[in-house]
């Protein structure tokens, strides 16, 4: 007979708020009922504060709309609008059914994927021309 194994330990509320492996960062929002800013306002300026303070870094994935608005008690659309506001200020980017993520404005995950992408190809042996043949046939 089998011993139960022991039950598994959630990571420190600290550590989900960075997430490093894809999951989905939790957002610690405090809305103020009594504010004469709307609630969408009040979403928006806690994001752009934990992105400014790095609790949030390039290419964290924000909780979906239905997540995050059981969580703060409030109607989806009210976070679908902050969403909307965030994108169009250019601090976050839907990827469609992949989810909501905080945009690099620096470029340097990009620049990182590159690096990473040239020197895999040079490790194999593939020339420049040939890779970017396959960076052409690869893109959308």
């Amino acid at each position: 007979m089998q011993s139960p194994s022991p039950p598994q330990q959630r990571p420190p509320e600290s550590f989900a708020a960075q997430p490093r492996d894809g999951r989905t960062a939790r957002l610690h929002i405090n809305l103020d009922p009594t504010s004469t800013e709307p609630v969408f306002s009040q979403i928006c300026a806690a994001v752009k504060a934990d992105i400014a303070d790095g609790r949030l870094p390039a290419g964290s994935r924000l909780p979906p709309t239905r997540a995050l608005a059981a969580q703060l008690s409030i109607a989806i659309n009210t976070v679908a609008k902050a969403y909307r506001e965030l994108e169009a200020q250019g601090y976050i980017e839907g990827r469609g059914r992949r989810g909501t993520f905080v945009r690099d404005p620096s470029g340097a995950a990009g620049d990182r994927e590159v690096m990473r992408f040239v020197t895999t190809m040079r490790s194999l042996g593939v020339p420049l021309e040939d890779a970017l043949e396959q960076v052409r046939r690869a893109w959308p």
